[in-house]
């Protein structure tokens, strides 16, 4: 049986706005942001209420495309996200760090 997700975002055209504007906020806080095919770091500034929004973002973004794998961390200086892929997730990956970068 093939338990494979595939790759493909649920969001409608509809829902893409708020989402990208989510995406914004969030990205006032990013320190640095490295990808390398299917997989990224996105490290944000530990500030009062960063962790709140980041989770939230990487609740919605598990539900709409579930093949990601994503872990939101604590670390000493800062707050990660690491985001990995399957084979083949690649241009999402990096369309998710570009929008985080404001591109």
């Amino acid at each position: 049986m093939d338990t494979e997700r595939p790759i493909a975002c649920t969001l409608t055209e509809a829902q893409r706005p708020a989402r990208r504007a989510e995406m914004a906020a969030i990205a006032r806080d990013l320190v640095s942001a490295d990808a390398r095919g299917t997989h990224a770091v996105l490290r944000f500034r530990a500030a009062p209420g960063t962790r709140e929004h980041v989770a939230y973002f990487v609740a919605a973004e598990s539900r709409c495309c579930a093949f990601l794998h994503m872990d939101l961390r604590d670390d000493r200086d800062a707050l990660t996200l690491t985001i990995d892929g399957p084979a083949g997730s690649e241009p999402v990956v990096d369309e998710l760090v570009s929008a985080m970068r404001g591109r």
